[in-house]
């Protein structure tokens, strides 16, 4: 799950369809490659640790644009760093993806969700001075044609191309371009993909570790390499992903029309998640349920007024940020009781 930053209540959506295609299927007939350190590469083809890969020379009518993707080289980067997490650690599969699960989001996207509230606390602090820079223009232009009204339309004009102007001086002051909010969606959604068919390709592309993942699970899902057949990851999986949305919306005092619109959209793909997690290996499900608690604790922790100061955010926070969103949820309950 995409994280949310800072009061902004940006959401980092859990724009998963685009992996809608991730379904299970058998692959085509393998073709043996020599054996190699992790991850080799041969003839276009790619294995980890021996493993037998699809060569890149092979023509997938059906595939397409997802074999090359599947194929790709971050794709296989990430099936190096999960072999060599499972085999450094030593620890079952379903607990070697989640560790390599905590470790990249820690690593990697907890950084720039850090440094994202950062931004969004810069522009959410311009505000003020934008407005009061935005109502001297408005009344320069105003003066300007209540003597001639026939430069009406022009000073219009002017009075917004400086505003743009004034407000892009001011991003850069401060350090502060929106876009740089951004950043995160950018890193965190294609590794989330690339990582996706790494396991995919483990699981189900008739490889060395295939046998591993298939003994590699627990409880419910003692075998990596098939759908959950109980259900219950993908459930938990929409679940988490419901609740994540949930409890970061409850601070939106008044929501606009736009803002409700994204917001149900967003609910929708949670609860898409749950058909298109039961189609795929439970490698992959536990990973997009391991990413989901990892990204809402990442998010939980942000808030905390000890970090908030340690990154010096330039607008106020909250002192009680996690009784306050407990507070905001029963109130949300009690409110929707018919």
């Amino acid at each position: 799950m995409l994280s949310v930053g800072g009061s902004s209540r940006i959401f980092s959506l859990p724009i998963r369809g685009f992996c809608s295609a991730v379904i299970y299927r058998k692959s085509l007939p393998p073709v043996i490659t020599s054996p190699g350190n992790y991850l080799h590469r041969s003839g276009g083809g790619a294995h980890v640790s021996g493993v037998r890969a699809l060569s890149g020379g092979s023509s997938d009518a059906a595939g397409g644009w997802y074999s090359s993707l599947a194929d790709s080289t971050p794709v296989h980067l990430c099936e190096q760093l999960l072999v060599s997490v499972q085999e450094a650690s030593g620890l079952p599969w379903w607990f070697s993806i989640c560790v390599a699960t905590l470790s990249v989001r820690t690593l990697v996207t907890l950084p720039l969700a850090a440094y994202q509230l950062v931004v969004i606390s810069k522009v959410e602090a311009l505000q003020a001075e934008i407005s009061e820079l935005a109502k001297r223009l408005r009344y320069e232009v105003s003066v300007t044609t209540a003597y001639n009204q026939s430069v009406c339309p022009p000073a219009r004009f002017q009075f917004k191309k400086n505003l743009r102007r004034i407000v892009s001086q001011l991003y850069v002051r401060d350090n502060c371009h929106p876009f740089k909010a951004s950043l995160l969606v950018w890193v965190q959604l294609p590794l989330w993909i690339s990582l996706s068919l790494a396991l995919r390709n483990l699981s189900l592309d008739q490889s060395d570790l295939q046998g591993a993942l298939a003994a590699g699970g627990a409880l419910w899902f003692p075998d990596l390499t098939i759908p959950d057949s109980t259900l219950i990851l993908p459930v938990c999986l929409g679940l988490a992903n419901l609740l994540i949305v949930e409890v970061f919306s409850l601070q939106r005092v008044a929501a606009s029309r736009t803002q409700r619109l994204v917001l149900n959209t967003v609910r929708g793909f949670s609860l898409l998640m749950i058909p298109i997690a039961a189609t795929v290996p439970s490698s992959m499900a536990l990973y997009w349920f391991a990413s989901s608690l990892v990204g809402f604790s990442h998010n939980l922790l942000l808030r905390s007024p000890s970090i908030c100061r340690l990154l010096q955010l330039s607008t106020p926070h909250s002192t009680s940020p996690y009784r306050d969103l407990l507070t905001a949820f029963f109130k949300a309950i009690v409110n929707r009781k018919p």
